[in-house]
């Protein structure tokens, strides 16, 4: 059982290395930490509900996969080669233009929960 928990540990351990050298590293990844600080925020002064939670952290979660799998492919193809080949390049465009599409997907969720009500609440002070 020791063993086990202690291999627990060590799985904790190295993923938050990870998220680490991901938020040193990337200056995206310190982007979408800001989005994800807002949006957060947002749904809390709007009060959302526990569906509207339940979507958006489903599409900030798919944004930091991206953002992680884009920055492990980043570094794979980095430890493979430093000079330039098509093949590595396609790697790296397609790794971040997986980013861009999760990015683009969560923003329409954004949008379709904060929107209606941010916009009447804020209509609201007006009248």
């Amino acid at each position: 059982m020791n063993k086990y928990l202690n291999n627990r540990h060590l799985s904790f351990k190295y993923a938050f290395h990870g998220l680490g050298y991901m938020m040193r590293t990337q200056p995206n990844a310190r982007i979408h930490l800001a989005a994800t600080v807002l949006v957060i925020m947002i749904a809390v002064w709007l009060q959302i509900t526990t569906l509207d939670w339940a979507l958006l952290f489903i599409a900030i979660g798919l944004v930091w996969l991206a953002e992680g799998f884009n920055t492990s492919m980043e570094s794979m193809v980095d430890l493979v080669t430093r000079d330039f080949h098509p093949l590595a390049k396609i790697v790296k465009d397609t790794s971040a233009a997986s980013v861009l599409v999760a990015s683009f997907i969560s923003l329409i969720i954004g949008l379709l929960i904060l929107g209606p009500p941010l916009i009447q609440k804020i209509t609201g002070w007006f009248h």
